[in-house]
Order: structure tokens, then sequence, then C-alpha cells
């Protein structure tokens, strides 16, 4: 009897010949590239040093295409914005020590995030391995140990021999729903090593399925049929799993309203009759969503954002699917479905029976003009403007990226992304200097559309050594950053706290002048005509930062009434 696993493939005869006579002159570093290759990947980012100076050395003998940048949590930042754009595992390659420990905030908004980055980092000779104090350079009693809390998996390569099948492995993890970064680390002397071992020729990896399991579906699949308000709070995994339109024809079946986290930004059509929008911060909003009968949660673990800072207390029934073990009834009790958003909403397209609801646009109606009528009363022109003037410069297919600053948090809850996967921020960590890396990132993975970064002057000055990279490689992103003269955000925060602030002030470069010093274009402008010079700077190859001195203010909260 022949089973299915009893089946391999035969080598052809070039492959045996290439086996028998792989070419002279390849080290370690030339297998980890070698199997980069073979699993599909065109593109890495990273920064060298010491330790990794052989995987480096393996680029220019290989068709990969090497975007460096100048800081490695940068370039973390822009593996992740490569990897949530096209849903491939973005390899990062690291060294040792110093280099690999600054990348840990950008991997854990990867984490965060859900997005598949694949960290490859160089480690101590092999000699130095396993906790002693040898003294080497970059020397750490255990690089994993700081990594293991952030990352999904960590797999170690003591010989060249492992090394295909470690980097596979991770490739493998990192796509595997959730997605997320992982961590690969290989010693100096295994990169830098002459080896014999084959030209790696394959590199099949797939992710495994996380299908419902269907007697919860079909238990989901009557509750909302047979509920009489139905709603759907969409997160960040509807996006990641491509499901929008699945997520589009469920609403339309059963009638149900649906509002998107910050990180679901762009799950469902803004302008849609049953678009909630994302004003996920609202008390009208909360309460909505308090009086569903019947809640779908679809890839969210409503966390502290998407529960209006867990004010939010469900009084109906909670439906919860998500990829994320950990996230189901984490936060509210629910019928918790451990599945991928994507294969989940269709077991429900294929089993819940069409509800009838002609009130249902009504009351979404309703709820968004209770909304716009306490924004209103707070005299926010100039925000709500800016995030307008920002909507009509930007064009419809282009993303957008946003740093922790004041007017990306009205832009999670008021701006139209207009499109899926289009619209990202740092708002899974918080933390700061995210945007501008990002966005390079996302002009690597295609160049064919403008790419927006909005940043406030504090977290630009994160990344301004990016400029670098964004003129060395010319890609097309257009800086917005909003200069109000320190942390704006955290300068409100502690005045409504203490009455004064401590420590938000910043001294801060003349940045048109510092981008012009680059060889990047710069301009200053106004609320005015921030639409005119925001358009002309995206319709222009490579990359331009505009600046826009402004004092932003937050619209109240709501989490804090009674």
């Amino acid at each position: 009897m022949t089973h299915d696993h009893d089946l391999v493939l035969k080598p052809t005869a070039a492959q045996t010949e290439a086996a028998l006579n792989p070419p002279p002159g390849r080290n370690g570093g030339d297998l980890v590239v070698e199997t980069l290759a073979g699993l599909g990947t065109t593109t890495v980012f990273g920064l060298p040093g010491q330790h990794a100076l052989g995987m480096f050395d393996a680029l220019r003998r290989s068709d990969l295409r090497y975007i460096g940048l100048r800081v490695e949590n940068n370039a973390g930042f822009a593996a992740d914005a490569y990897g949530r754009v096209t849903g491939e595992a973005a390899p990062l390659l690291l060294s040792t020590g110093p280099g690999a420990l600054t990348s840990l905030a950008a991997l854990q908004e990867a984490a965060a995030a859900s997005a598949p980055v694949l960290a490859i980092s160089s480690q101590i000779p092999t000699a130095g391995l396993g906790g002693g104090r040898h003294g080497y350079l970059h020397e750490l009693p255990d690089q994993q140990a700081s990594f293991r809390g952030v990352v999904k998996s960590v797999h170690t390569v003591r010989t060249q021999s492992q090394i295909p099948s470690a980097i596979a492995d991770a490739w493998k993890s990192a796509l595997t729903v959730p997605h997320g970064p992982v961590w690969v680390e290989i010693p100096q002397d295994v990169l830098l090593s002459e080896t014999a071992i084959p030209v790696v020729t394959g590199g099949d990896a797939f992710p495994e399925e996380l299908p419902p399991r269907p007697e919860l579906t079909a238990l989901a699949a009557h509750l909302l049929s047979n509920a009489e308000r139905p709603a759907i709070i969409a997160g960040g995994g509807v996006v990641r799993a491509d499901a929008s339109g699945k997520l589009r024809a469920l609403a339309e079946r059963l009638q149900a309203p649906v509002v998107t986290t910050y990180g679901g930004k762009g799950a469902f059509p803004w302008t849609h009759p049953l678009s909630l929008q994302s004003w996920m911060e609202d008390r009208h909003m909360t309460d909505f969503l308090e009086d569903a009968d019947v809640l779908l949660v679809v890839g969210s673990g409503l966390g502290e954002l998407s529960s209006n800072y867990h004010t939010f207390k469900p009084r109906g029934r909670v439906i919860q699917v998500d990829a994320d073990l950990g996230k189901l009834e984490s936060n509210h009790p629910a019928l918790g479905i451990h599945a991928d958003a994507r294969l989940a909403l269709q077991a429900l397209l294929e089993t819940v029976v069409a509800r009838e609801d002609e009130a249902a646009g009504e009351r979404v109606r309703g709820v968004l003009d209770r909304v716009g009528e306490r924004i209103a009363a707070q005299e926010l022109t100039l925000e709500q403007g800016l995030l307008k003037s920002i909507r009509a410069a930007l064009p419809s297919r282009s993303p957008s990226f946003w740093d922790m600053t004041i007017l990306s948090y009205w832009a999670w809850a008021g701006f139209d992304p207009r499109g899926t996967n289009t619209m990202h921020s740092a708002q899974g960590a918080g933390g700061l200097g995210y945007a501008f890396p990002a966005a390079l990132g996302a002009a690597v993975a295609d160049p064919t559309y403008p790419v927006l970064a909005v940043s406030g002057d504090g977290g630009a000055l994160y990344g301004i050594a990016e400029l670098a990279t964004a003129r060395q490689y010319d890609l097309n992103v257009t800086w917005l950053i909003v200069d109000d003269g320190g942390y704006g955000i955290l300068r409100e925060y502690m005045t409504d706290a203490f009455g004064e602030a401590t420590g938000t002030e910043l001294s801060r470069p003349d940045y048109v002048a510092l981008a012009e010093s680059f060889g990047v274009p710069g301009v200053r402008t106004s609320a005015e005509t921030l639409e005119a010079d925001l358009a002309k700077a995206l319709g222009e190859p490579g990359p331009t930062v505009v600046v826009l001195p402004a004092v932003l203010r937050m619209f109240a909260a709501t989490h804090l009434d009674d």
C-alpha cells in the first residue's frame, strides 16, 4: 500500500548535477539568501553589522533586492509595512546584540498588528554560545530571551545544514494566522564558513489554514439569523484575511450595521448605508453596540481602543471570531470561534438566513448624526478641515501611514481610507516613529502609487535619518510633518490631568531646510494651502517633505463620562 506521505519528488538530472557540483566561494550566508529566494522572496530589509557580514556578502551573489535603512528599528517598520501591503513574509536582516535589540520596538508593533516579518539575526560565534561570559563583541548571555515575549516563534541555527529548514519553518510560522514576526538567529562562524552544501533549490513552506469548527458557526448563524438588532465590529483580522468582500455580503444579508476598529480601517466601505464608520471612542457608538442583541466581533480582541477604554459593556450575545486564541473571550464572555476571518465569514455566509430590516440604515444615520453633533459642538473645525484636505489630496488607492500624533488620532476615527488595506498606523503597540519608515517599505512594495506618511514633530525626529534612505532609493513618499513644538498629545494629556505639562516641549530643526540638506524637496504649508501642496507633492516622483506648523486639539473623550 502506498500512502501520500510516502511519495517524494525525485530530483531532476539538472538538480542532481547542481548538487554534486555546487559553485565555489559560497558560505553560510548564501544558504540564507538561497532559501529566501526559494521561498519567493524578492526584497529584504536590514542594516549590516560585523557578525552578519556573511549574509550581506551573499546578497551580492543573489538576485534579491536589498533596501538598507539607517536604524534597525526603522528597518523593522519598513519590513512591517511591506508585509502588511503584500501579505508576504518580509525578511529583516540584522546583526548581533545592539543591532538586534534596536529592532525590538518595531517587532512589538508587528506582533500587535499581525504583520509577517521574518527577522534573521546573526549571533556571536558558536564557541561563545551557552551563557558564559566570553567577552565577544555584542555578546548577550541569551539573545533569544529578549525576543521570546515579542515574536511568534524563535528558531535557532547551530550548523549550516539547519539553515534552510529553520528559515522555512520561520516563514511558515510568520504566515500562519495570526500572522506575526518571527526570529531566526545564526552564529557568525556558521554564516562565514565556506559551505559544501548544495545550492538550495526548493522552498515550499505552506502556512496552515485555520477553519472554524462547524458546530460553532452553525450556532452563530442561528443566533444572527434570528437577531432583532444584530451589529458587527470588524477588526484588523478582516483586513489581513482579505475578507472585506465576505464581510460586506454578510452584513447586507443580515442587514447588520458595521463599525470598524482602528486596526480594521477599510474592512467595510465608509459610505455604505450600513457603515457606522470608525468612531469607537464615542459614547453614542458604544451605546449603540451595547444595545445589539447579537454582536458579531470579527478579527478584533476588543482591546482598549476598540472598547472605548474598556467602558463597553455588551448586554446581548457576543460572537467573537479571531485567529489569535489568546484574544478569544479575553475581555468579554462570548461564543468564541478560533478561526481565520475569511473562512469563518464564508461559513456564516453559507448558513445564515437573510433578514429584512428597513430601519437598519435609519439607525445608522441616527448614530452618525449624534456623533457629528457632539464633535461639531466642540468647534474643532481646523482638525476636521485638515482631514478633508488630506483626503482630497490623496489618490484613492494610495496607502497612508500614521504616527502616534493628534492628527492620527483624528484619522483613526474620522478618516475615510477609501479601500481595504490602505490605511495603517502604529496603534497596535503605540510606539513613536512608525509612519515614515513604514511608508518607505510600502513604496518599495508597490511603486505604482504615491505613499503618504503623517507624523508630529516629535515622532518625525525618530526617522530623520531615513530621509537619506528615501533619497537613495528615490521612493515615492510624501511626508507630512505637523509641527507643534513638542509631543502634542502628551502635552494635552498632562495639562488635563495635572494642570501643566512636563517634558513635552522640544527644540527642533527647520524641517524644510533639513529635508533639503538630504536632497529631498521641502515645503512649508498652512491649513489653507495644505490640499494643494500635498496634491502637488504626491503627484511628483520621489520623496517630499511638507511641514505644517499647527497646534491641534483632540476631540473630547467620552470614556470618563458617568
